[in-house]
């Protein structure tokens, strides 16, 4: 997704699928064997990592900083913003694909590209996907997102949210959830050590391996919309954000989670006030 620009709803699951991958999460979470295809053991997270409140006022404010409206206690903005005083602060980082602007300036063979040696590509968003098959592609990748980390620790962020962690279900099968997991439990380990909390963004197919990836609390897009917002609560101990993006939502994720998530609705191009587009409800 662009920096400084427009929002993306990830593709979330079935209600039914749901229901299958809560079972996945509880066996996960309590085994705490899930590794994603590897017995390498997430780092430990420094003292110092501060995790987000459970059930707090949240806004999501990465189409644009404003002023955070009264009551809100989290916020996320993208990487090129600066976090809100007072707050806790959640960086958002597109870490797993290229944005369009910046397809140039990643050297070509860390785009993931076909038989054919065509580029593959998220086209709701015209994003590249990054190569991350092999693990020296992972690190050199890593490279470049853990300078944006950086860039988010000094600025005085408390989290980042690296997003599109689900890329590799766009890859043609080019990917897998194991390559999403190594090369996410590389991310994390850098944000920790920059005391910074790392969040898992979408993705409930993934929640179950969230130990094994290194990742402390969720953000998730229309979570009850989609019947999903229950696979995060039990993998992140109810630390979840969720952002819905109709009112139909909304009254779901409230009517079953408004009790212990932090729930907000916005429009679908996180609009700042002042658009015409502009829409933030919380009840």
């Amino acid at each position: 997704m662009p920096t400084e620009g427009d929002s993306r709803i990830s593709r979330p699951g079935t209600a039914v699928g749901a229901l299958l991958l809560a079972a996945a999460v509880a066996a996960g979470t309590l085994t705490g064997c899930d590794s994603g295809g590897t017995d390498e053991k997430p780092s430990p997270k420094p003292a110092a990592v501060r995790l987000p409140p459970r059930h707090a006022g949240f806004d999501y404010q990465i189409g644009g900083a404003y002023p955070p409206p009264a009551g809100v206690r989290v916020v996320s903005r993208d990487r090129s913003d600066s976090p809100a005083p007072g707050l806790y602060n959640i960086c958002y980082v597109n870490a797993f694909q290229a944005q369009p602007e910046e397809r140039s300036s990643w050297p070509a063979d860390l785009l993931l590209r076909d038989a054919r040696g065509k580029a593959v590509i998220d086209e709701d968003w015209n994003e590249p996907l990054l190569d991350l098959r092999t693990p020296a592609k992972r690190e050199r990748v890593a490279r470049r997102v853990d300078r944006w980390i950086d860039g988010c620790a000094k600025k005085g962020y408390d989290a980042v949210e690296p997003d599109n962690y689900d890329s590799y279900t766009r890859s043609r099968h080019l990917l897998d959830a194991a390559d999403a997991t190594a090369f996410m439990r590389l991310l994390s380990r850098h944000a920790h050590a920059r005391r910074l909390a790392v969040g898992q963004k979408n993705t409930a197919e993934l929640a179950g391996r969230r130990e094994a990836a290194g990742l402390d609390f969720a953000v998730t897009e229309e979570c009850g919309q989609y019947d999903e917002c229950g696979v995060y609560a039990r993998a992140f101990d109810d630390r979840v954000v969720d952002i819905e993006y109709t009112d139909s939502g909304l009254r779901k994720a409230l009517a079953h989670w408004g009790g212990r998530l932090s729930i907000v609705r916005r429009d679908v191009n996180v609009s700042t006030p002042g658009s015409a587009q502009y829409v933030r409800k919380a009840r």
